[in-house]
Protein backbone atom coordinates (compact mmCIF):
# COMPACT_ATOMS: atom_id res chain seq x y z
CA UNK A 1 0.00 0.00 0.00
CA UNK A 2 1.39 3.60 -1.16
CA UNK A 3 0.55 6.53 0.98
CA UNK A 4 0.79 9.13 3.50
CA UNK A 5 -0.18 9.09 6.90
CA UNK A 6 -1.92 13.02 5.96
CA UNK A 7 -4.31 10.80 3.92
CA UNK A 8 -7.68 10.20 5.55
CA UNK A 9 -8.28 7.39 2.93
CA UNK A 10 -4.94 6.40 3.05
CA UNK A 11 -5.76 6.23 6.97
CA UNK A 12 -8.87 4.43 6.92
CA UNK A 13 -7.66 2.06 4.26
CA UNK A 14 -5.03 1.19 6.89
CA UNK A 15 -7.24 0.71 9.40
CA UNK A 16 -9.43 -1.83 7.51
CA UNK A 17 -6.40 -3.74 6.64
CA UNK A 18 -5.31 -4.06 10.21
CA UNK A 19 -9.18 -4.45 11.36
CA UNK A 20 -8.70 -7.80 9.30
CA UNK A 21 -5.08 -8.69 10.26
CA UNK A 22 -4.07 -8.51 6.85
CA UNK A 23 -0.38 -8.63 5.92
CA UNK A 24 0.54 -5.69 4.21
CA UNK A 25 3.64 -3.31 3.26
CA UNK A 26 3.06 0.25 4.32
CA UNK A 27 4.91 2.42 1.63
CA UNK A 28 4.56 6.21 3.42
CA UNK A 29 5.32 8.29 0.49
CA UNK A 30 6.57 11.39 3.17
CA UNK A 31 8.97 9.29 4.22
CA UNK A 32 10.11 7.69 1.01
CA UNK A 33 9.03 10.49 -1.84
CA UNK A 34 11.35 8.56 -4.24
CA UNK A 35 8.34 5.70 -4.52
CA UNK A 36 5.61 8.16 -5.40
CA UNK A 37 7.06 7.10 -8.85
CA UNK A 38 6.10 3.56 -8.73
CA UNK A 39 2.62 4.61 -6.74
CA UNK A 40 1.85 6.58 -10.42
CA UNK A 41 3.56 3.67 -12.66
CA UNK A 42 1.00 1.63 -11.19
CA UNK A 43 -2.21 3.18 -11.09
CA UNK A 44 -1.62 5.96 -13.53
CA UNK A 45 -2.89 8.95 -11.18
CA UNK A 46 -1.42 10.95 -8.51
CA UNK A 47 -3.97 10.03 -6.22
CA UNK A 48 -3.33 7.83 -2.74
CA UNK A 49 -3.63 5.34 -1.28
CA UNK A 50 -2.77 2.68 -4.05
CA UNK A 51 -3.10 -0.65 -2.94
CA UNK A 52 -1.61 -3.47 -4.76
CA UNK A 53 -2.37 -7.38 -4.31
CA UNK A 54 -1.26 -10.88 -5.16
CA UNK A 55 -3.15 -10.94 -8.42
CA UNK A 56 -1.37 -8.13 -9.82
CA UNK A 57 -4.21 -5.73 -9.35
CA UNK A 58 -4.76 -2.62 -7.37
CA UNK A 59 -7.28 -0.27 -5.94
CA UNK A 60 -6.89 3.33 -5.88
CA UNK A 61 -8.85 5.44 -3.29
CA UNK A 62 -11.03 2.64 -2.53
CA UNK A 63 -14.54 2.86 -0.35
CA UNK A 64 -14.57 0.51 2.65
CA UNK A 65 -16.89 -1.77 0.73
CA UNK A 66 -14.74 -2.09 -2.63
CA UNK A 67 -11.45 -3.04 -0.43
CA UNK A 68 -12.81 -6.01 1.74
CA UNK A 69 -14.85 -7.05 -1.68
CA UNK A 70 -11.38 -7.13 -3.30
CA UNK A 71 -9.86 -8.57 -0.28
CA UNK A 72 -12.33 -11.55 -0.40
CA UNK A 73 -12.04 -11.67 -4.21
CA UNK A 74 -8.10 -12.64 -3.67
CA UNK A 75 -8.80 -15.06 -1.00
CA UNK A 76 -7.33 -12.99 1.86
CA UNK A 77 -10.76 -12.51 4.14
Amino acid sequence: MYGADWCSDCTRAKSVLESHDVAFEYINLVESPEKAGAAQAISGRTSIPVITFPDGSYLVEPSNGDLESKLREVGVL
